[in-house]
């Protein structure tokens, strides 16, 4: 089959690779794509509207895994002919973790076909027997042509398919190399008609840049039904599987995952992993929602003089815009000063906080810091914080109650307007309206 290059800036085509396109001027657009033939025939068969009522339906169930953070983060467990995407950095436990899902579904059943484009049998076999997942049912096939795997597919029609990973498969009519732009849209949209087609649920394993994105076109994402992320520091035991699209489920579940010796062990209690015993200033719990699980996280803040003109603002875990504002708020409308210290900032466990809910623990361990005196332990604290230095509502406050009365605290601090949401519980609630409150009744 011929192919042709296009400039993926402004669609000029071109015979040959050129590293400046000649329409638009842009440098390294050109991607090699497929010339395909059309078939000229007397009569032209045309796809006709039908009615959504008129086309039939039968219901697809899910094959839950049995590994409940991942049927969380999935919806429930994989849909028949699905095709999914897992990124996430290297040795961060990708190809472990689908090697646990196979011996699962094989021991339940199910057949596996296994594609490894970058180990060999012997050494998944390995792998397999640390992690005793070495079932009957799991084929395994070290191939990297597009073509020979979708052949070894069709003949053994299994129901789960895994491809690790996807950069390293290549289709031989197309001249560029394995992992090119090229490449990995057209093997993953062919994976994807056969996936459909043939009703088999397909995973594909992708490598990330060096920026955290999958490796190869943003079509990729576009063409598959889910796409996963791996999250966490592969130096730390504690992973985070995070769905960024999901066609048959919720974008709003998260899996937490422990990396220990016979490979990766749910957790099924995460609020502990995020919160400690510490009775140092500057620390304080506070509570976010992922989905629909709640999460106690501790936040924590450590202040110093300035040795510099600027003072520095560091934020891990929490958004940099966020803290500059609370900061704000904590010297305009409490009165604490902050523009000559540095202020550094972390979200403990390696999670992400991006809702607001934690605005009111952030500030009171900023000030807790300042003032070198600790929030009292099994305090939990909860609200949105305004630039006016009001305490906001937040949303599912009895949820977080609830977690926070099952990890043993005895004291929550949220915002008055909130009162309404509360819930039965043995937990003791503060109610306060503004920042200035909640600071003068922790910290005196």
């Amino acid at each position: 089959m011929k192919t042709r290059f296009v400039c993926q800036n402004c669609g000029a085509y071109a015979p040959k690779w050129l590293g400046k396109c000649h329409e638009c001027g842009a440098y390294n657009t050109m991607v090699e794509e497929l010339i395909e033939k059309k078939i000229v025939t007397n009569k032209t068969r045309r796809s006709r509207p039908v009615s959504i009522r008129d086309i039939p339906f039968t219901s697809r169930d899910r094959r839950a895994v049995g590994i409940s953070e991942l049927d969380r983060v999935l919806g429930g467990g994989f849909v028949k002919g699905s095709l999914v995407l897992l990124g996430g950095d290297p040795g961060i436990g990708k190809s472990t973790l689908m090697l646990q899902i196979s011996a699962l579904i094989a021991e339940n059943g199910g057949r596996i076909l296994y594609v490894s484009g970058e180990e060999s049998p012997y050494q998944i076999r390995i792998r397999a027997e640390r992690l005793e997942s070495a079932a009957t049912n799991i084929d395994l096939l070290s191939e990297t042509e597009l073509d020979a795997i979708l052949e070894s597919a069709s003949e053994l029609k299994p129901e789960l398919m895994v491809v690790d990973s996807i950069q390293t498969i290549y289709k031989p009519t197309l001249s560029s190399a394995p992992g090119s732009v090229a490449q990995v849209r057209e093997c993953g949209g062919d994976l994807m008609r056969f996936a459909k087609e043939r009703d088999i649920t397909t995973v594909l394993i992708g490598h990330v840049t060096k920026f955290g994105a999958i490796a190869g076109p943003k079509t990729l994402e576009h063409l598959v039904d889910t796409v996963l992320y791996f999250e966490g520091d592969k130096t730390q035991q504690y992973r985070i599987l995070r769905a960024i699209k999901n066609r048959f489920g919720s974008t709003n579940e998260i899996g937490v995952f422990e990396m220990t010796e016979a490979g990766l062990r749910e957790v099924a209690n995460p609020s502990s992993l995020f919160i400690s015993d510490s009775t140092a200033s500057g620390s304080t719990v506070t509570s976010i929602i992922e989905g629909s699980r709640p999460l106690l996280v501790e936040v924590q803040a450590l202040t110093s003089p300035a040795s510099f003109n600027y003072p520095q603002r560091v934020a891990t875990g929490i958004d940099y815009k966020r803290l500059a504002m609370l900061l704000a708020v904590l010297e305009r409308r409490v009165g604490i000063g902050v523009c000559t210290v540095d202020c550094f900032v972390n979200a403990v466990g390696g999670i992400k906080v991006v809702e607001p809910s934690c605005d009111l623990g952030l500030i009171l361990a900023i000030a807790s810091s300042i003032k070198n005196k600790a929030v009292e332990k099994g305090i939990v604290v909860i609200g949105e914080v305004g630039l006016g230095g009001e305490v906001r509502p937040v949303y599912g406050l009895q949820s977080r109650l609830k977690e926070a009365e099952k990890l043993g605290f005895k004291t929550a601090i949220i915002p008055r307007k909130g009162l309404r949401d509360r819930d039965k519980s043995k937990i003791e609630i503060v109610a306060v309206d503004e920042v200035k409150d909640a600071v003068k009744l922790t910290l005196g």
